[in-house]
């Protein structure tokens, strides 16, 4: 299976996934990357935080966006090339959570697209934006 290639990408096109966010999520995401900040793993000291509780990693948040573009929009077969991300409140343990990508551009060369990436949170807010540069799939030359 291969995801859309540029050709078949429409300015605007969305894709997106919603997710509520587990405990085991995030230790297991904490495990994976070696992020063992206390505001994400302990419950004690998160209480002494700004935000009163363990917050998600915002990289996990960024994981699900990875997601979208991976499975669905442009799909498989999709390279990453840039990921610029701007994390805008807290997200917890718990809330749901849905990554969302629009296609802004395709490149003249025929090799990039530009995406809008947002993580909305439980009342619709954004809790991260941002943008990604993407190379899609290519169909494969007939030989």
């Amino acid at each position: 299976m291969i995801g859309k290639t540029i050709d078949e990408l429409s300015v605007g096109e969305r894709a997106e996934l919603s997710k509520t966010i587990s405990e085991s999520d995030v230790y297991l995401f904490a495990g994976i990357t070696g992020d063992l900040n206390p505001a994400h793993v302990n419950e004690r000291y998160a209480r002494q935080t700004r935000f009163g509780r363990r917050v998600v990693h915002g990289m996990l948040l960024g994981g699900l966006i990875s997601s979208v573009l991976a499975n669905q929009l442009p799909g498989p077969g999709t390279i990453y090339v840039e990921q610029r991300l701007e994390f805008l409140a807290p997200v917890f343990i718990g809330d749901t959570v849905t990554a969302r990508v629009e296609v802004l551009s395709k490149s003249d060369d025929g090799k990039r697209v530009t995406l809008e990436t947002v993580v909305l949170g439980d009342d619709g807010a954004e809790v991260v934006r941002g943008s990604a540069v993407v190379s899609p799939p290519r169909r494969p030359r007939a030989s």
